[in-house]
């Protein structure tokens, strides 16, 4: 399909997340027409949303409503079940027999702005989810039909996999520091109906290194990024039984650095559940470590020789740890140099281990008010 095959074109050539999102968009809305949209990166373990985020004719503010109908009341295509479904896209109506009166995000999200049906999609390779596409119709248009659903399920791969790809990092001579590295964990505090009510000045500084996009105004001086607030919310539904996993994200800042937010909900006098406390601290290599091996598409075996060469462990001794000839672990350690870009086992380590990247110059969550 050449509308299909110019998409990708484009959207596979962008140089970073961001602007990916903008290219397919563009492109799609030509192919499966629609009113408003909703891009996310996703944090490939825990499958929340995280920075980049790309929102198309919505307004800040129904971010905390959509994600807690996902969160606490939907039951609907919700996100984590389409990340392990067979067909990974659904849409509303359809799901529902043309009832969108089953949904609870048709009642209290979609019908309020005038929206009548929403395609959405989990981007998704290796099994692991890196993004979510929500793309809604205004009434007095068609559903979503069976042939665009199938069109949206064919890019889901591609796309997944570029996404992946930006999480290889871009390393160059540094500073030992780089802005904002002196700052420790940051605290937030939202109450029971995802309000901020304290925050400590960490949580400030790391805050302005974050890119703007969707998020509330939270008085104090300051707007809560949307993801942020989503992984509030989802600690308190773990509390409430609602939920699963946990509730932690990795994101990267305009800096180029990388930061880890997690969320627990705590629990007063009675066992009864109290604010939800949000930590958001640089992330360690180690947490940066498994999605940048993951983004270069090593093997399990040619991670295992990856980690052997970190601890500096020479070819023969890799080879009887592994069992394997040492001929056999030559050719893998070749596999990975190609994969990677390097040509030393001293470059390799600098690639996936280090502690620092190079900034990303780049905004990289942005909103539109237009087609």
């Amino acid at each position: 399909m050449a509308g299909r095959d110019e998409l990708l074109d484009s959207a596979l050539r962008a140089p970073d997340a961001l602007a990916m999102f903008g290219e397919a968009s563009r492109h799609l809305r030509k192919l499966v027409p629609y009113d408003a949209a909703v891009w996310r990166a996703t944090d490939p373990v825990t499958g929340l949303m995280t920075a980049p985020i790309r929102a198309e004719n919505l307004d800040d503010e129904g971010c905390a409503v959509y994600w807690g109908c996902e969160l606490f009341t939907e039951s609907v295509n919700l996100f984590r079940d389409l990340a392990r479904a067979e067909v990974p896209v659904a849409g509303l109506r359809e799901s529902t027999g043309d009832l969108p009166g089953r949904s609870v995000l048709y009642h209290d999200f979609m019908r309020p702005r005038g929206l009548d049906d929403e395609l959405r999609a989990v981007l998704r390779i290796g099994g692991r989810p890196r993004g979510h596409i929500s793309l809604f119709r205004s009434k007095g248009r068609a559903s979503f039909g069976r042939a665009e659903a199938r069109l949206v399920e064919s890019l889901v791969s591609p796309l997944a996999r570029r996404l992946r790809s930006y999480d290889q990092p871009v390393v160059e001579a540094l500073p030992e520091r780089l802005p904002g590295a002196e700052h420790g964990p940051g605290l937030l505090l939202f109450d029971a109906r995802g309000t901020l009510i304290s925050i400590n000045d960490d949580a400030r500084q790391h805050l302005e290194d974050l890119p703007a996009g969707p998020s509330t105004d939270a008085g104090l001086g300051i707007k809560v990024p949307a993801w942020i607030s989503s992984t509030a919310a989802q600690a308190r539904a773990i509390a409430q039984d609602r939920g699963r996993g946990t509730a932690r994200v990795r994101a990267r800042t305009r800096s180029g650095r990388w930061l880890v937010c997690h969320a627990s909900c705590l629990r007063v006098a009675g066992g009864v559940l109290g604010a939800s406390a949000v930590v958001i601290e640089p992330a360690k290599a180690s947490e940066i470590v498994p999605l940048i091996v993951d983004a270069y598409e090593l093997s399990e075996r040619e991670l295992e020789i990856t980690q052997f060469i970190a601890r500096g462990l020479a070819t023969g001794e890799i080879a009887k740890q592994l069992f394997l000839s040492p001929h056999t672990v030559r050719d893998h350690v070749k596999a990975v140099f190609e994969k990677v870009g390097v040509s030393s086992r001293g470059e390799l380590v600098g690639r996936l281990f280090t502690e620092h990247y190079a900034p990303v110059a780049e905004q990289r969550i942005v909103r539109v008010t237009d087609g």
